[in-house]
């Protein structure tokens, strides 16, 4: 199993959800984050003043999937969430040891 983890602009979530559902994920995560890459967060102007925002806030998917399936996820976040602009986000892969569903202790791929 693959724990895919996908920090994107807040504003493709849905279109990412979508995409997903379509392929067939039945569940996963979303969490609101702030963070910054190489683009080091930007300036604003509010009220005539000036100030800089280090932190930009993002949206952070975690997604655990079969072996077979990861590529293909990881690939149609990639495509769905694209701007082409700084800041799209990243995706990382991990391997996931082990999982457990609470209510029926089904373990494995079985419990997700």
């Amino acid at each position: 199993m693959k724990l895919i983890i996908a920090v994107i602009k807040p504003f493709k979530l849905e279109e990412v959800r979508e995409a997903l559902t379509a392929l067939g994920v039945q569940g996963l995560m979303v969490s609101e984050v702030k963070g910054y890459g190489r683009q080091s967060g930007h300036t604003e102007i509010y009220r005539g003043a000036e100030y800089v925002v280090n932190f930009v806030p993002k949206v952070k998917l975690e997604i655990v999937v079969p072996d077979g399936t990861a590529e293909k996820i990881v690939e149609t976040i990639s495509q769905t969430a694209r701007t082409g602009k700084i800041g799209d986000g990243k995706i990382f892969v991990v391997d996931v040891e082990q999982a457990v569903r609470v209510r029926t202790d089904e373990r494995g791929e079985d419990a997700i």
